[in-house]
């Protein structure tokens, strides 16, 4: 029976036991519909009641274009070393820590990513002890090289989206066009840096708990 959207709802759903908050890991490569899917995950199970399911993308560790300038790395952002990956996993570490019980916590503030800019943001994202579920989404959860190594034993279970590889790029390049390149510039990016990229995320597709067929995923805006 094919999977649908409804079933990874229940199964998103049934991940928190026992008063625990649980963290739900979304990955892919650039442009496979993570951001959509672990959007719609948020949104759907919320409903019209009380939040309790937050988003954390991974993007809020970004580093900073002046810190890719110093480093010379500018050229290719959006590679694994681009990012804050110890951040990333100690943020998760807290998320898990602090989420022990709905009583008594306190809230938790990640980074943001401000798309127009392409700039991290802090304190922008708050997690609230009532956060039962935490979807945090990126291209490099099941990474096992380097400070990514940390990231996967703090995730109940990561799901792996995978879409055909021209929609994927289509997808990708829409995106960079409507955040400010120009179209030659967008795909040459999206067929670049992006694409070795989105090889190296292929590559860990068999660390996932559960591959996200295309079918599953809901249509929405070209994401993730």
């Amino acid at each position: 029976m094919a999977l649908t959207f409804d079933d990874l709802l229940a199964r998103a759903r049934s991940l928190p036991r026992h008063g625990r908050r649980a963290i739900l890991g979304v990955a892919g490569s650039p442009g496979a519909g993570k951001s959509t899917l672990a959007r719609a995950l948020v949104r759907k199970l919320n409903g019209a009641g009380e939040a309790w399911v937050a988003h954390v993308p991974m993007d809020g560790f970004h580093l900073a274009d002046a810190e890719l300038d110093r480093l010379g790395r500018r050229d290719r952002k959006g590679a694994p070393d681009t990012f804050d990956a110890a951040g990333y996993a100690a943020l998760l570490r807290r998320l898990r820590e602090d989420g022990s019980d709905g009583d008594g916590g306190e809230t938790v503030y990640a980074p943001g990513f401000e798309r127009v800019l392409e700039q991290p943001v802090a304190g922008a994202v708050p997690v609230p002890p009532t956060a039962r579920l935490v979807v945090t989404e990126g291209n490099y959860l099941l990474l096992d090289t380097g400070a990514w190594a940390r990231v996967r034993s703090r995730l109940d279970e990561v799901w792996f989206c995978e879409l055909d590889e021209e929609e994927r790029i289509r997808r990708l390049v829409a995106r960079h066009v409507e955040f400010g390149k120009s179209p030659g510039d967008a795909v040459a990016w999206a067929r670049g840096t992006d694409q070795r990229n989105a090889a190296l995320v292929a590559a860990t597709r068999d660390r996932a708990d559960l591959v996200v067929p295309a079918a599953a995923l809901p249509v929405v805006e070209a994401d993730g």
